[in-house]
């Protein structure tokens, strides 16, 4: 049966892009900036910064999505712009780093989360909670829907009550908190430390592009795909910069400054024990939305990608719902193994910085839509968006290498295996691709 049976609305695709956003990024990084960076308008900076990148980057992909046709997303734009190489290289990425590092980190951040029920929510609760979700969206597009839905209306309705609450509750005198509104903005911002911070923050804000993966099945997807990325994007922005001030407000920098579950410090904090504990449990659920937001894009874009190659080929097959569910397992699979060999934040640079890489290749791919073929943005002044977009991107992973190189190097090394697999599958389908 084909998937084209049922297709998604602006709606759900928005809901993709918010759960693929807001997760486990939002939720831990504020730590490791409060290492270096300490001033409330340096931090505020960084997530403007990167919610402006995202924002452009969703133009240009709404521009990419709406004239390259179907499912796959970076994976086409590459492929049919420079050369199967490149197309052959993000899906690689995508498959090993792009999507299941996301699932891992977030299944991670929900262990780390429920820890403070005294109780240790390891690797195993990690592992099988990533299988639940893979086992529901197997069913049926319809099924899926309904099921990252719920959890994309729990993660929304969390991020507003926890704004609404957390602006709202007046800062503890005894514990202090961590805003500085003073001038030393200005000396932040020009430290290298800003600059491999911004890693930090565009993980954070992955996900901008996600609804283009399955532009295939998304209705009316001219109208539709830029309307969700746009929708999607503006939301989290805005979202970041409360819940950042939420916690810098309700913490110290000594209570804050290296620790993962950050929010969770200032829910207790802000909340008490007990309600700090509750705010946990959201926090877990809705990084549920997350998991099932990347298994879910990412099984397209893998599908996408195996249906052209001979190694992966197995990984085409769709069950009699369409579903890709050798796609999801993968994904699923590789999330476990990520999980059982890395430590959290050396997980999520290498996966920062390789992303932030191939962003810019996909990005750059529109400089070569003519003017004619682009469907929503006439003006030559689009040149803008992959422009700024790109020139951030420079700086990031520039200062990312420098600061970073282990990190950097680890990512480079998957890239040079995704080549050498490139050749090795040419050379077996005798240049099927």
């Amino acid at each position: 049966m084909s998937t084209t049976l049922h297709k998604i609305g602006w709606k759900t695709a928005a809901a993709i892009v918010v759960s693929n956003m807001i997760g486990t990024g939002i939720f831990t990084t504020l730590g490791f900036q409060l290492s270096d960076i300490t001033n409330t308008y340096s931090i505020f900076l960084l997530w403007i910064i990167g919610g402006i990148l995202a924002l452009f980057g969703a133009f240009c992909y709404a521009e990419l999505g709406s004239h390259f046709k179907g499912n796959g997303g970076d994976f086409i734009y590459l492929k049919e712009t420079y050369h199967p190489l490149f197309g052959y290289l993000i899906s690689w990425i995508s498959l090993i780093i792009g999507f299941s590092s996301p699932v891992a980190l977030a299944a991670l951040a929900m262990s780390k989360y429920l820890s403070v029920f005294n109780y240790t929510f390891g690797n195993g609760f990690a592992i099988v909670a990533i299988f639940l979700v893979a086992i529901t969206l197997s069913f049926s597009l319809k099924t899926s829907s309904r099921f990252h839905n719920f959890f994309t209306f729990i993660k929304i309705a969390f991020i507003i009550v926890l704004v609404i609450v957390g602006v709202g509750l007046s800062e503890s005198p005894e514990i202090g908190n961590s805003l500085n509104f003073s001038d030393s903005w200005k000396n932040e911002i020009m430290l290298p430390a800003f600059a491999t911070s911004l890693v930090f923050v565009t993980y954070s804000y992955t996900g901008w592009n996600s609804a283009s993966y399955i532009a295939g099945e998304i209705k009316d997807v001219q109208k539709n795909l830029p309307k969700s990325l746009i929708i999607g994007t503006v939301f989290v922005t805005v979202s970041y910069l409360l819940v950042n001030y939420i916690m810098l407000k309700h913490a110290p920098v000594s209570q804050l400054a290296g620790k993962e579950d950050v929010m969770g410090e200032a829910a207790v904090n802000m909340l008490g024990l007990t309600f700090g504990k509750v705010v946990n449990i959201f926090i877990a659920l809705q990084l549920i939305a997350t998991i099932s937001g990347y298994l879910w894009v990412g099984s397209r874009l893998t599908q996408a990608f195996a249906k052209t190659t001979y190694l992966w080929k197995p990984l085409s097959v769709v069950n009699k719902k369409g579903i890709p569910v050798r796609a999801i397992f993968a994904h699923a699979v590789i999330a476990t193994i990520i999980i059982l060999t890395g430590s959290f934040k050396e997980i999520f640079v290498y996966t920062a910085f390789i992303l932030q890489l191939f962003a810019s290749l996909a990005i750059s791919t529109v400089f070569f839509l003519k003017k004619e073929n682009r469907r929503i943005f006439k003006s030559n002044a689009f040149y803008i968006f992959p422009t700024v977009f790109l020139l951030f991107s420079f700086y990031i992973l520039y200062f990312t290498f420098i600061h970073n190189p282990k990190e950097s190097l680890i990512g480079l090394g998957i890239i040079a295996v995704g080549i050498i697999l490139y050749l090795i599958d040419r050379r077996l389908s005798n240049g099927y691709s």
